[in-house]
């Protein structure tokens, strides 16, 4: 599990789809050879090599058009999520098909833009595409990629996704209703529920569009309630045999008619934001101040999605999620950043960007903050930079003049790596915050720090934090750490629904 944690510590979201989709394709050319799938590896290469060139150059004129960074990443994925749900092309002089997967890769590039509000597109670009091409073309998506062949890989490399950006509830809200509503589809209808339920889970791309597709996350709703909504809503229409007026469901309808729904609760925009400054706050830990042409509403805690083009991305890509730092009470948008001796080059391209060099951000998202009720009493474990969405929240407790009961645990190798520390001490005196500052290094026998030293373990909890039963824990840091301390909260009989970690991808 430790090294699972670390490659996907170490690897973007979008990285890992890629890797995946181009995953599934290879071993689909291995089993065409064979004979155990009905397409030769020659048709399916022909169609990949075919949409990522629709794709590119599309992307590439509506990005010109537009104006807008163009993320190579989305493009290439696309185009082989479409290679996987596209019956692979017979022959290149089958003109109707090669037409109708030309319009594929175009529509579905196009819709990025065209189809799109604040700059964010509405609908999945492959779903909406083979719609598009469903009414206007009268071909329709195969999706072929379900198949019980294909289910092993797509099973694991699904779970791997599934578990890089925490979408259970939403993966799991799907499959429910999913399963639900074919199992009573059957009854209804007098069909054998087995057989029904058997060709769903075996034989149809449940699972790939479970992992691939309904997670994309520029589609999803921001909060995890909303995401099981969705999940529950898509899952529902996802059965075939629901006909609406003689129009019987397929995935891509199933996830459209979800796309509007998750606009209608949760409506996205891109923000293009100006650096203002950067900020040195430890030897290897800088904040990045940005300018918002307009405030942003936002809540303390959350995080968006940064996107940052530069030469030459390496393994990580050009997208990272970072926590706001910031407060809603604030006009200008703060992210920390921490640096490492080999840093990704999204880093590096970052801490080389210039004032008034422009960065874009999207998807405002997260449940890690603060609750309604402001009497229930609060305590907050953070490491190293994991502390950027608690200076969110107590920087908004202050501005506001927002007394809560809450208790700050932060965790740091040396006294110079700690940050925020003046707006911490500043909350001690205005809201009667309670900060204890703990360092992990071992001190020189000269040390000056008189603050508490060694691991946060429960026994720290329970001298620092004696009445931790009844306070909500928040936990923000490296993975491993949150896991750990996710497990010595459950020792002590923390109750799991009180206690939430933040999403936190990777620190690469």
């Amino acid at each position: 599990m430790k090294f699972i944690d670390s490659f996907l510590n170490g690897i973007t979201m979008y990285r890992l789809v890629l890797y995946y989709l181009a995953g599934l394709l290879l071993i689909a050319c291995v089993f065409g050879f064979l004979g155990i799938l009905p397409y030769g590896p020659l048709r399916i290469l022909s169609t990949v090599s075919v949409l990522l060139a629709v794709c590119w150059i599309t992307n590439y004129v509506f990005a010109k058009i537009y104006e807008v960074p163009a993320n190579i990443e989305s493009v290439y994925i696309t185009a082989l999520i479409l290679a996987l749900i596209i019956t692979p092309i017979q022959t290149l002089i089958n003109i109707p098909y090669l037409l109708f997967t030309f319009w594929a890769g175009i529509l579905a590039m196009a819709s990025k833009y065209i189809l799109a509000i604040n700059k964010k597109h509405i609908f999945n670009p492959a779903a909406i595409a083979v719609v598009l091409t469903a009414i206007f073309l009268g071909q329709a998506a195969s999706w072929w990629v379900g198949t019980a062949a294909m289910l092993p890989f797509v099973l694991v490399g699904g779970a791997l996704i599934v578990k890089k950006i925490s979408r259970f509830d939403l993966v799991f809200g799907f499959l429910t209703m999913a399963v639900a509503s074919v199992a009573i589809g059957s009854l209804v209808s007098g069909a054998p529920v087995f057989t029904a339920l058997s060709q769903t889970l075996l034989y149809s791309p449940l699972f790939f569009f479970a992992f691939v597709m309904l997670t994309e996350p520029l589609t999803t709703p921001p909060t995890k309630n909303l995401q099981l909504a969705y999940g529950g809503m898509v899952g529902f229409l996802f059965n075939p045999s629901l006909s609406l007026m003689g129009v019987y469901s397929t995935p891509e309808l199933a996830l459209v008619l979800g796309n509007i729904f998750s606009y209608a609760v949760s409506p996205k925009r891109r923000l293009m934001l100006k650096l203002k400054e950067r900020i040195k706050l430890s030897p290897d830990t800088y904040e990045f101040v940005f300018e918002p042409a307009e405030r942003i509403s936002f809540h303390p805690g959350q995080y968006l999605e940064w996107t940052l083009n530069h030469k030459k991305p390496d393994d990580r890509g050009n997208r990272r999620y970072f926590t706001v730092a910031s407060s809603p009470t604030e006009k200008e948008l703060r992210i920390g950043v921490k640096f490492y001796p080999e840093s990704s080059s999204f880093k590096e391209a970052l801490f080389s960007l210039q004032k008034g060099e422009v960065v874009a951000a999207s998807q405002l998202a997260g449940d890690f903050t603060l609750p309604k009720d402001r009497s229930q009493k609060l305590a907050f474990i953070a490491g190293g930079i994991g502390v950027t969405p608690f200076r969110s929240m107590v920087k908004y407790m202050v501005d506001k003049g927002d007394k809560r009961s809450a208790v700050l645990l932060y965790s740091n190798k040396k006294e110079q790596d700690i940050a925020y520390k003046e707006v911490f001490d500043e909350a001690e005196k205005r809201v009667g915050l309670k900060t204890v500052y703990i360092l992990t290094e071992q001190l020189p026998e000269d040390s000056d720090w008189l603050g508490a030293r060694g691991l946060i373990d429960a026994e720290t909890i329970k001298r620092e934090v004696p009445d931790y039963y009844d306070r909500i824990f928040y936990i923000s840091g490296p993975r491993a750490m949150v896991v750990s301390f996710e497990n010595t909260l459950k020792s002590l009989g923390v109750p799991p629904n009180q206690i939430k970690t933040d999403y936190f991808p990777g620190f690469a």
